[in-house]
This record gives C-alpha cells, sequence and structure tokens, in this order.
C-alpha cells in the first residue's frame, strides 16, 4: 500500500514527506494505522547524527498511537479495530530476560529491531523500490506502520489517541521509574532533574506512590511550574548549586531517590551526588551524547548510595502501558498537560524546533 510518511534520508537535514510503499504483515506482525504520535527528544537525537546507532534512509517517530487494521498469520492477541500504543520496548513474555523477572529489556527481536529491521531481518517499507529501515522498530512518523505483534499494547478504545500516545515512551519512562524501577515509597524525598516529559512523569509517578517531598530542578521557570501541579512540593533552578541547596534543605543527608531526565552528563553526576547517604538511589533516564562518560566518586558508592539506568523506566510495555491509560481514564493520571501543541505530519521538523526551543513539553502529530 502507498503511505505518506517523514523520510529522514539524510542526518541534519530536513525530513521530507515522501510517498512510500508499505509491505502486508507476515506473520506475527500488525498493520496499524496511526492516528497520533509524539515528537520525542530521541528522534531529534537521531535526526541530527549524534546518535551512534543512527541509520537512513529510515521513518522517525516511536510515540505513537493507532488502530489495527490487518493481523498477519499467528497473531492472536489483537483484531482489526483495537486500539494500540506502539512499543519500541516489546515484550514477549518468553525469552529469558521476560521470563526472568529481573528486566523489562526483551531480547526476543532485539537484535533485529536494533539493525532497523522487523523480526524476518527485512523491512516493510521501501521507496521507488529501494528499502528503507524501521525506526527503533516503529517508525511512527507514518499514516500507517508494520510492527511486531509483541511490540504493540491494546489499549482501552475510549482514551483518546492523541494524549495516550505519549505512554508511547516519555510518559511512560518516568511513570514507571518512579512506581517500578525506583519503587519510590510512601512519606519518601524525591529530586528529579530536568521536567521535560520524561521528569515530569517522574514527578507525577513520585506523586502517585505517596512522596512526601519532591523537588523539581529546572532552569525553565514554566516547567517549574507546571511541575509544581503534577505534586512537586519545592522547585529549585538548575545550576551548579542545585546539589548544595538539596542537602542544605535534607540536612546534608540528601534525597531518598533522584532521578535524572536530561540526558547531560554534569546533571547527572547532581543526581548521584544529591542521592541520601546510606540508601539514596539514583535512577539515570536521559540520553548522553556519544563519547560521553559520566564520573562518579567511588566514596559515593561506597557509602549506600545505588545508581541504575531505566531504559522505558523498568515498564513491561503490553503489562504496564494499558494500566497507565486506565489510571488516566480514572482520572488519577493526567496525561492533557502533557501535550502542548498539535501539529500535522508536514509540520514534524516544527516539532523539532520547538523541542530545542522548549517551547512547551510534548508536541503531538495527529493524522
Amino acid at each position: 500500500m502507498k503511505i505518506r510518511a517523514a523520510l529522514l534520508e539524510e542526518f541534519g537535514k530536513p525530513m521530507a514527506i515522501r510517498e512510500l510503499d508499505l509491505a502486508p504483515p507476515k506473520p506475527g506482525e500488525v498493520l496499524v494505522k496511526i492516528h497520533a504520535c509524539g515528537v520525542c527528544h530521541t528522534d531529534l537525537y537521531t535526526w541530527s547524527g549524534v546518535d551512534p546507532s543512527g541509520y537512513a534512509p529510515t521513518v522517525l517517530g516511536h510515540e505513537g498511537a493507532g488502530v489495527v487494521e490487518e493481523v498477519g498469520e499467528g497473531v492472536t492477541s489483537l483484531r482489526p479495530g483495537d486500539h494500540v500504543i506502539t512499543l519500541f520496548s516489546p515484550e514477549c513474555g518468553a525469552c529469558d530476560h521476560c521470563s526472568s523477572g529481573k528486566t523489562n529489556i526483551c531480547t526476543a527481536i532485539r537484535e533485529q529491531q536494533g539493525q532497523g529491521f522487523l523480526p524476518d531481518g527485512t523491512p516493510r517499507l521501501s521507496i521507488d523500490g529501494e528499502p528503507v529501515r524501521h525506526f527503533m522498530g516503529t517508525s511512527t512518523f507514518a499514516e500507517y506502520t508494520v510492527m511486531p505483534e509483541i511490540a504493540l499494547a491494546k489499549v482501552d478504545s475510549t482514551a483518546p489517541l492523541d494524549k495516550i500516545c505519549t505512554l508511547a515512551c516519555g510518559a511512560t519512562t518516568g511513570l514507571a521509574a518512579a512506581i517500578h524501577r525506583a519503587s519510590v515509597e510512601p512519606g519518601s524525598s524525591v529530586a528529579v532533574f530536568g521536567c521535560g516529559l520524561v521528569g515530569l512523569g517522574a514527578v507525577a509517578g513520585s506523586q502517585i506512590a505517596g512522596a512526601e517531598t519532591i523537588i523539581a530542578v529546572d532552569n525553565s521557570p514554566e516547567r517549574l511550574a507546571i511541575a509544581e501541579s503534577y505534586g512537586a512540593t519545592h522547585l529549585f533552578p538548575g545550576g551548579s548549586d542545585a546539589v548544595e541547596r538539596i542537602l542544605e534543605m535534607t540536612g546534608g543527608n540528601g534525597v531518598d531517590y533522584t532521578f535524572e531526565a536530561t540526558g547531560i552528563t554534569a546533571v547527572m553526576q547532581q543526581a548521584v551526588e544529591a542521592a541520601r547517604f546510606g540508601w539514596g538511589v539514583c535512577t539515570v533516564l536521559g540520553v548522553a551524547g556519544k563519547g560521553e562518560t559520566l564520573d562518579i566518586v567511588p566514596r559515593l558508592l561506597i557509602t549506600g548510595r545505588t545508581v541504575q539506568g531505566g531504559s522505558f523506566g523498568g515498564a513491561k510495555g503490553r503489562t504496564h502501558v494499558p494500566q497507565f491509560v486506565d489510571m488516566y481514564m480514572d482520572g488519577k493520571l493526567d496525561l492533557d498537560g502533557f501535550v502542548s501543541h498539535h501539529l500535522s505530519l508536514d509540520e514534524v521538523m516544527k516539532g523539532f524546533d520547538l523541542m530545542e526551543a522548549q517551547d512547551g513539553i510534548r508536541s503531538v502529530i495527529t493524522f
């Protein structure tokens, strides 16, 4: 079938809206009509060319939500008409990682996905007979996409797709990091460094988990104000004295949980230093630039702090994402406040411009 999609042909150059060919789903695959897609920093990161694992030509986009149009042979959990959220982090439930109970990082299709292919090692996208690889196994800057069944979360069909698409990456990463990866406890203290969508998700998740003190750290007064609306109890401007202010506020001990959501290694270091002496847990969520490293004074670890990462916030996509949708529909989680701009597919590059200008929280392309 013919589809319109934003094609990345050359890193750092404006994406063109082109007509591509999309082959039908093979066994275990699903054709999805995309209704909404968030413009995420990871898309910008790959578009810019600094992503060491990036490739072109490809169709970017991974924060998608849509409706199943067709299923391939052997697909049992989905059928046409189902509403779904796309998952760059699949959940097969059967590989060694899924069955271990120790991680959310599924390995069933990881190798092929990392190369831009579907599970059989080939793409479904092409242009003028030349193959076009899939980005993060999703490629949702497009009217339609074909994805593996295990990389789609079936959700409440009454939920607005332009809001719940944020759960395909940013919002879930922050929410799950607080609720599942770090397991924030009631009455605890938290500091969140960076109040974009991921950081705001961590603020919201910490509030849902019952944290008593939630410190939001960001250079933007507008974003700090939004963080306050999501449960932040203290608002600190970013800067070299952020750790000092947190330590002063906590009697020199630091906070129980810290979350880093900027991708800046100097801020990651601050998040480690602000974690509580004895048992503080720092969860790094931001993606640093190619070749960058994080310096940690060993004594910070010896004295009881834990530093961990959180791909997709530790969320198991097909399990946890529908739960977050249900929380939203029950009024326990506000996703509406995350969406600041609605764009058309033709305005995809404007989404990058808004992100770089820190204008709003999330731009969403609607089809």
